[in-house]
């Protein structure tokens, strides 16, 4: 997986969640340049990895390897990265989801790929719009744990019964807990592509109700300070007031703050 973590971070492609090899995606073709290569993980690119020297190799293109990053899946439409009309990545070309068998299992499974928090909704008919192109994916079966949407159960590559104004859409909360068991932690507000804290001034009861209920998990049982699930690291923001969603909460930055606020549920 270092390997494929710095061509993932090289192509600005998310985090590596699968190395392949046996050419996965096929056999290429001209020379083969690199072997045995070891990344240690931190190398800003490929070419900066330690192998067994330029064009110096002991296999043949039967043995190509291949990577599987996180952004093979995006959302689009949405307003933000984490909601929107899902969109795969295939065969080099961006084409849409159909909504047969789309459900809250299979929305869950492209939040936590994109990093996005928990799943709040999976809609379909075209929600956030129609999209173009292909359509890559149609009967979608997820059991909720794999950890791309590609790995779901479907019915074939380009093989639907379906429509453009059928397809799927998803909004993930963009709000986690971390550090304690599910529905209790730390309350953390992705920003961009950054997962940030929030800190407790101003952040009571009525704000940690917006996000117990965001996140699917019921009624507010406490709130505790003096990082009762451990201290958070980043940049800290200050919530003052609540609304649908946390990440409505007019954050602030502040540099004066630096206890985080955490929920139990």
């Amino acid at each position: 997986m270092p390997d494929a973590a710095v061509v993932c971070r090289e192509l600005d492609c998310g985090k590596a969640v699968d190395v392949l090899g046996n050419a996965h995606f096929g056999p290429g073709s001209g020379p083969i340049w690199m072997d045995e290569v070891t990344c240690s993980g931190s190398e800003s690119t490929l070419k900066n990895c330690r192998s067994a020297g330029w064009g110096e190799h002991y296999c043949d293109h039967g043995e190509d390897a291949g990577v599987i990053c996180s952004d093979s899946v995006r959302l689009v439409d949405g307003g933000g990265r984490c909601s929107g009309r899902v969109e795969v990545l295939h065969r080099g070309q961006w084409g849409t989801v159909c909504s047969d068998d789309w459900d809250m299992r299979d929305a869950a499974v492209v939040c936590r790929e994109l990093g996005c928090g928990e799943a709040v909704d999976a809609v379909g008919n075209a929600y956030f719009g129609p999209g173009s192109g292909p359509i890559w994916m149609d009967n979608v079966t997820c059991s909720g744990s794999e950890s791309t949407l590609k790995n779901c159960r479907s019915a074939g590559w380009g093989k639907h019964n379906c429509n453009q104004t059928n397809n799927v859409g998803i909004i993930c909360s963009g709000v986690r807990l971390v550090g304690g068991p599910r529905c209790s932690g730390r309350v953390e507000v992705l920003l961009g592509k950054t997962w940030t804290t929030v800190c407790d001034a101003d952040f009571d009861q009525q704000d940690a109700e917006v996000v117990c209920r965001e996140l699917g998990c019921g009624p507010l049982v406490e709130v505790l300070g003096a990082a009762a699930f451990g201290r958070g690291e980043g940049q800290l923001f200050k919530c003052g007031t609540y609304g649908l969603s946390a990440k409505g909460c007019g954050a602030g930055h502040t540099d004066s703050l630096n206890v985080d606020k955490h929920l139990f549920t």
